[in-house]
């Protein structure tokens, strides 16, 4: 009996072995079965290197996660996405986030990447000095109608008590020709992308350039943010967890210079079109943009800038209410 009872003891120490083995297998890699979805805000390229290196680079799967992650564009809403369930996580501006929601919307900001928006104005100093925002009156200055860019300058133009009829506002398109031929003193582009690519055009006419930046001049209007929905985070948390604490590692190593190299590298593997010089060039304003100092605390939700960006909205009648936005920033994995 007792030669019985003994066996079946160790039968059932050798079960649970089994058990908490092949559990522990399956969360190492079984996980993985674990789909998501993460749609971007564009297309690839250097403003999302680190949402390619946690995806190239294994940040992912070490968690137990299997994630597609999916390019952006003109076509492609990601907030949408999150509120159809086609995708769990995404990437959407702070306009788009305080759009959606005034429109019913329930989504929730985990993490900040930019921290100053690089949508800025490049111009020739020599053609059209500014020293302070005084001097944008009698400038033709460009913006895109419906974009950022113009709720942006018209923030600034009315911060400054510049009115519409001191300067002159000039519809862009993607032809920088107005620009070059100097039709147009001030052009958006962004600062981390188009600027290196007309920056390099510009020195090799033997031009000077430089760049208004907005956020310098007290103007905070969030860029690029991840984003999920209210129901993901409430009935997935440890899912949002992980795929956080992923994607910042990710983020945290392509942006360290010592990895600069592999960085170039991810960022060429899915975007042919852009000469690895330039990329060259874009990744350490990319770095700049998204950890000002060298000890930033990578993907901090600036709430105060994101107040503001309501704030601006607001004034310009793009939302006819207040979302109160600080109730949707909800960080994750810091």
């Amino acid at each position: 009996m007792k030669t019985r009872a003994l066996k079946k003891r160790v039968d059932l120490y050798l079960a649970v072995v089994v058990f908490f083995f092949f559990t522990a297998d399956a969360f190492a890699g079984g996980l993985a079965a674990q789909e998501v979805t993460y749609r971007l805000k564009w297309l690839f390229n250097i403003s999302v290197v680190g949402d390619l290196w946690a995806d190239v680079n294994g940040n992912f799967a070490r968690r137990g996660l299997k994630v597609t992650v999916k390019p952006g564009g003109p076509e492609r809403d990601a907030i949408k996405e999150l509120e159809l369930g086609r995708s769990q996580f995404g990437v959407a501006s702070a306009d788009q986030v305080i759009r959606a929601v005034s429109k019913g919307a329930h989504v929730v900001v985990l993490a900040q990447l930019f921290q100053v928006n690089p949508l800025q104005w490049i111009y020739r100093p020599a053609r059209t000095p500014i020293k302070t925002p005084q001097d944008l009156k009698g400038k033709t200055i460009g913006i895109t109608y419906g974009g950022n860019d113009e709720a942006i300058m018209r923030a600034l133009l009315a911060k400054y008590h510049i009115r519409e009829n001191e300067v002159r506002l000039y519809s862009v398109r993607y032809d920088y020709t107005p620009f070059y031929q100097g039709k147009v003193d001030l052009w958006p582009l962004y600062r981390n992308a188009q600027a290196p690519i007309i920056g390099e055009k510009l020195r090799k006419a033997g031009e000077r350039f430089d760049f208004l930046n907005p956020s310098q001049l007290g103007i905070q209007f969030v860029a690029n943010s991840v984003v999920t929905s209210q129901k993901m985070l409430a009935q997935h948390p440890q899912i949002v967890q992980r795929f956080m604490e992923a994607l910042l590692e990710g983020w945290r190593a392509a942006l360290n210079p010592a990895n600069r190299q592999k960085a170039i590298a991810i960022v060429l593997k899915f975007n042919r079109e852009t000469p690895a010089e330039i990329i060259r060039r874009q990744l350490p304003v990319t770095r700049s943009l998204m950890l000002p100092t060298a000890d930033f605390q990578f993907g901090k939700i600036d709430v105060e800038a994101w107040k503001q960006t309501e704030q601006i909205m607001l004034a310009q009648k793009l939302i006819s209410k207040p979302v109160h936005v600080e109730n949707l920033l909800k960080p994750v994995a810091q």
